[in-house]
């Protein structure tokens, strides 16, 4: 209903989601990848080397900056198993680039009766451009164009547990919900529950938005940032405002986990620049605190993101800030 996929199988992580693809669909067979797509995910894990572990058979094609269809169509012999599209949601190339689009790939699947499986990766089900961000590859567009199997993960920025989902046509699905390994890489019932708890947000999505700790985050608009960095400096003590130094500064929130490579969200900080003790041992300090407060370190200034904190959480900052000044 979410995705518009005919069938979905969920495992313990994209990766396994991958892996499973693979094994399925092209062990001992020819996996044709774009060399551009040949990416290293979280944990220092490649993708050449989650092939060679599927058994699968890694076949390059194109170069670093560009790939075309013909690449793929003259790649393609009887052993070829499946095409795989990998997205580039940690790293981005630009300059003199080409790359072959979901839809024509799976037109060339389609002509070759070959399956066509994409690693959304990062697995959005809102598109973030909505919101006035980077545009981001959506799960719906997957299936809408066609593909027959699309990987992601549910975790990032579906916000939710860590898992891997694996969606797309019935035929296939079904073929990789019998492979001995989808046992080994199942989920338990906790993540079961509470993947379900975040699915359900999406059926509204501006619930969703609201509810959903990470789409709340990233949408939260810049006027609510700031009266949060407000609300914050006037809760501080004009003695500790002075040994601080506290003022807003603008600022970019990064999104992290494989997702918006090289975009930054606007956004409003708090800097703190203070004058008994330099800016690491008030970081320590923060982080020493009870709830911990992470906070970013640039040019001697302690930031805090105000995108990432939570209104009924400024009064435990500004306690934690007065406690530090007073010791």
């Amino acid at each position: 209903m979410i995705t518009g996929a005919e069938s979905a199988l969920v495992v313990n992580n994209n990766a396994a989601a991958v892996l499973l693809a693979l094994d399925t669909l092209a062990r001992g067979k020819e996996a044709i990848i774009s060399r551009s797509q040949l990416v290293e995910i979280g944990g220092s894990f490649r993708m050449p080397d989650v092939m060679a572990r599927s058994g699968a058979l890694l076949v390059e094609v194109g170069t670093t900056n560009k790939t075309y269809l013909t690449d793929y169509s003259n790649a393609i012999t009887e052993r070829t198993g499946l095409l795989l599209k990998v997205h580039q949601s940690n790293f981005k190339i630009v300059g003199f680039t080409e790359t072959v689009g979901l839809k024509d790939l799976v037109s060339l699947g389609k002509e070759r009766n070959i399956p066509v499986v994409y690693d959304l990766g990062s697995g959005a089900l809102i598109d973030p451009e909505r919101f006035g961000l980077p545009h981001e590859p959506t799960v719906q567009e997957s299936i809408k164009a066609g593909v027959d199997i699309v990987t992601f993960s549910t975790d990032k920025l579906l916000g939710g547990p860590q898992g891997g989902i694996i969606a797309g046509k019935k035929k296939w699905v079904d073929l990789l919900k019998k492979n001995p390994l989808t046992r080994a890489l199942r989920v338990g019932k906790l993540t079961i529950a509470a993947l379900e708890a975040t699915l359900r947000l999406y059926l509204d999505e501006e619930l969703a938005v609201k509810k959903n700790p990470v789409l709340a985050m990233m949408f939260a608009p810049l006027e609510i940032i700031e009266e949060r960095c407000k609300k914050l400096i006037s809760k501080i003590t004009p003695e500790a405002k002075a040994l601080m130094n506290i003022s807003t500064v603008e600022g970019l929130s990064e999104m992290g986990g494989g997702s918006l490579p090289g975009e930054g969200i606007p956004t409003k900080r708090i800097s703190l620049l203070p004058e008994r003790i330099n800016a690491d041992e008030l970081a320590t300090r923060l982080r020493g605190n009870t709830p911990p407060i992470f906070a970013r370190i640039e040019q001697d200034r302690v930031l805090l993101d105000m995108r990432t904190v939570y209104d009924n959480e400024v009064d435990t900052i500004a306690v934690a800030l007065e406690n530090i000044c007073s010791s």
